[in-house]
């Protein structure tokens, strides 16, 4: 049952809001990975991010984890349920226990059994269309599994379309730029400093009016 009412939710109800609700435009569709492991890594300004990557995935999402706060995700029946078993998030804490558990040990696990993680750099959601610095996470990630592909995932305009603290959704079209993959062997240095840049190029790859 909650494969089919996952299948409902992206192909029915995510799926219409994008297409006729948004409208969005993905170049580079092509460098989305056909399969995993693999790790999605995009700028953080709104919930749709995640709902939007999920729906270019296709008939790959379930193989998808989006990597998720627990404290946030997690708070009540309802909304675990949802996020456990509609959206597929993978929780983790953000902080590290006073047991030292290891916070990424699950992402880990999920990239040995072959998944696609989404991942924010950024960790939390920032201001539309301004990138916030990038936490140490996914540096860390490509440094245990350097041959698994890091692709640089840059949207514009959800952030404008639900920006956060805001339940309104309002039409605004939407851009996504996807890069190519960058693994922690090619990084000889600071693999941060390195996916900065690729989001840099991509951010660079459109033009876009000044906000209101």
């Amino acid at each position: 049952m909650n494969r089919v009412l996952r299948w409902v939710f992206f192909t029915v109800i995510v799926r219409t809001v994008i297409l006729l609700v948004l409208g969005l435009n993905v170049r580079n569709r092509e460098r989305l990975p056909t399969e995993g492991p693999a790790v999605l890594a995009a700028n953080h300004n709104s919930h749709l991010d995640t709902m939007v990557l999920m729906s270019l995935m296709g008939t790959r999402r379930g193989r998808v984890r989006p990597v998720a706060a627990a404290d946030y995700f997690l708070r009540n029946r309802f909304m675990t349920w949802f996020s456990l078993q509609i959206i597929g998030v993978l929780p983790i804490e953000r902080q590290r226990s006073e047991d030292g558990g290891d916070p990424l040990a699950a992402c880990g696990e999920a990239l040995e059994r072959g998944e696609i993680l989404i991942f924010f750099p950024e960790g939390s959601r920032g201001e539309p269309e301004q990138l916030a610095q990038f936490r140490g996470g996914v540096a860390k990630l490509a440094a245990r599994h350097p041959d698994v592909p890091v692709v640089p995932i840059y949207t514009h305009g959800l952030g404008k379309a639900l920006p956060k603290g805001q339940a309104l959704l309002v039409p605004f079209f939407a851009d996504v730029f996807v890069g190519e993959g960058l693994r922690g062997s090619d990084v000889d240095g600071d693999f941060l400093e390195a996916l900065r840049e690729r989001f840099e190029g991509l951010r660079k790859e459109g033009v876009f009016a000044d906000w209101d």
